[in-house]
């Protein structure tokens, strides 16, 4: 049996703890809010990141499909990334996979002397941190242009109320 093939089996067990894990990231408080209650309506980024944990658990197993995988990363890293997190706390859901599997199936598999399809797996892992580092920046860069365009249009704003700036249309259909 391939290691996969155990994950697989076990995967729902296995998105849930890792949900467990990255809900643990945030404030007591907060983690007991998101963790007890499973609606999407009345909590939508518990039940995101379990979610996502759980689409990108399977996406993993898969390993085929490069755009799944970064869509699947996104949900949870857009999240992430406009809360109160470093870049590093921001993406460190992912390490905590790594740390699921470690402490699931290192001891039996280094006495099995199959710890190799760990560590092959755990390469996955560290693709799909890669993959959430460059999405993290590609979502940070966005929110800092939405903010310096907000800013912007408040001075053109400010500056049209105050008689200082004329708008300047062109009529292009006589081009």
């Amino acid at each position: 049996m391939t290691f996969e093939s155990i994950l697989a089996e076990r995967k729902a067990e296995l998105s849930e703890k890792w949900a467990d894990l990255v809900l643990k990231t945030y404030p007591r408080e907060t983690q007991k809010i998101w963790g007890r209650q499973k609606d999407r309506f009345q909590n939508p980024v518990g039940a995101a990141i379990i979610k996502s944990t759980r689409d990108l658990f399977d996406l993993m197993l898969d390993w085929q499909d490069a755009e799944k995988i970064a869509e699947a990363l996104d949900g949870l890293i857009r999240i992430r990334s406009v809360q109160d997190f470093s870049p590093s706390k921001a993406i460190s859901f992912v390490f905590l996979l790594k740390k699921l599997l470690r402490d699931e199936f290192f001891r039996s598999m280094k006495e099995e002397g199959t710890l190799e399809d760990l560590l092959r797996f755990e390469a996955k892992v560290d693709n799909m941190a890669m993959m959430s580092f460059d999405i993290y920046t590609k979502g940070r860069e966005q929110i800092y242009r939405m903010r310096v365009d907000e800013v912007k249009r408040a001075q053109s704003s400010l500056l049209r109320k105050a008689g200082m700036l004329v708008d300047v249309t062109v009529d292009k259909s006589t081009d």
